[in-house]
């Protein structure tokens, strides 16, 4: 019997967030954002709930080859672009869309000859990571617009804060910069990423890119479950031992938890090597038999401990929500000082995986 460990990913909730991804951006199309494996989702599970997509966004080049050989036939952007020259070929071979974010990428396509690619220009509006100084934009747009190898041009920049309206780099000022610099040039733009579309609403372009909301998670401001959105994968688990705790004895390594009173504690197949945040501290959610109770402790490699004060029907082989299914994980990852994104993504390859589609 295997462990009793599975994440469980739902196809039905990332098609039904993906829809509601486009009722939030009347018009625009949709590249889906499937990096680092569909944000720990399964590459060949979101090939399936995107189909409707218009495109899909990664970094990737094995897994845009990947979802190539699997049948896919929309666009694809690569939104770091290519790392060398010798991708180039590469590139025109599967059709990939580079996002072009420096001269060095710029030279690469100078020097480029063959088929042609569509490529997106990336603006650097104040998020300082890629991207070309606003200085830069015009004169790397009429370089690339001189390219034999380039067939067309899109624009895109990134919002560092469309969650926070306090900061002091905010959508507007980012936008104004990106539409500042970009003045004359015909082009289609990519602007929103998930926090702008579920937050910026009044920000129009051609092309949206989602990531976290098409999986249930949020960039913040406001709970995914506030948003309409559904949670797209369920850590799930068992109980594997129950003990009786006596006041003043402690649990797990450290004994950073002691009891002062006689209490019950459940023994949960998950740790850290599962993926589970070793940070999480005493007082982190998880549900036991669908009733909300606390990890207390501190989480082993394998092994996590559970309050069962108020479980009061829990065994060994109760079940057991990390996060997911009635529990969200972005509230998961907050208590333990992190966001969704990282949980989704850190799932471990020892984890046994399964899929729902409704």
């Amino acid at each position: 019997m295997p462990r009793p460990l599975v994440a469980i990913t739902d196809i039905s909730a990332m098609r039904f967030n993906l829809a509601l991804a486009r009722t939030m951006m009347p018009g625009a199309r949709v590249w889906a954002v499937v990096k680092a494996d569909a944000y720990g989702h399964g590459l060949g599970n979101a090939f399936k709930a995107f189909e409707h997509a218009d495109g899909l966004s990664l970094v990737e080049l094995n897994r845009a080859i990947m979802l190539r050989e699997l049948g896919w036939q929309k666009p694809l952007m690569m939104m770091e672009g290519m790392f060398s020259f010798d991708e180039v070929d590469t590139f025109q071979r599967y059709q990939l869309q580079p996002v072009i974010h420096n001269q060095v990428q710029l030279d690469m396509l100078q020097h480029a000859s063959g088929a042609p690619l569509h490529v997106h220009l990336k603006v650097n509006s104040g998020m300082n990571r890629l991207g070309f100084a606003p200085a830069e934009v015009q004169q790397a747009n009429q370089r690339l617009q001189a390219m034999p190898v380039v067939s067309g041009i899109s624009l895109l920049t990134h919002f560092a804060n469309a969650e926070n309206p306090s900061a002091s780099l905010t959508p507007q000022r980012q936008l104004q910069r990106f539409t500042d610099c970009t003045e004359g040039i015909t082009a289609e733009l990519s602007l929103s990423n998930s926090a702008a579309v579920l937050l910026q609403s009044q920000i129009k372009c051609d092309w949206i890119r989602p990531g976290v909301m098409l999986y249930g998670g949020t960039p913040g401001a406001a709970t995914a479950q506030s948003f309409g959105l559904k949670p797209a994968m369920t850590l799930q688990s068992e109980l594997i031992s129950v003990q009786q705790l006596q006041p003043g004895d402690s649990v797990g390594y450290g004994s950073v938890f002691t009891a002062d009173k006689a209490m019950r504690i459940g023994i949960v197949a998950c740790g850290y090597a599962d993926g589970y945040p070793r940070h999480a501290l005493t007082g982190t959610p998880i549900l036991v038999n669908g009733v909300r109770t606390r990890v207390l402790g501190r989480v082993s490699m394998d092994m996590l401990s559970v309050d069962l004060s108020e479980v009061f029907d829990a065994e060994i082989g109760s079940k057991v929500i990390l996060w997911g299914d009635g529990l969200p994980i972005d509230e998961v990852a907050a208590a333990a000082g992190t966001i969704g994104y990282e949980l989704m993504c850190a799932v471990a390859p020892r984890v046994r995986r399964e899929t729902r589609e409704d």
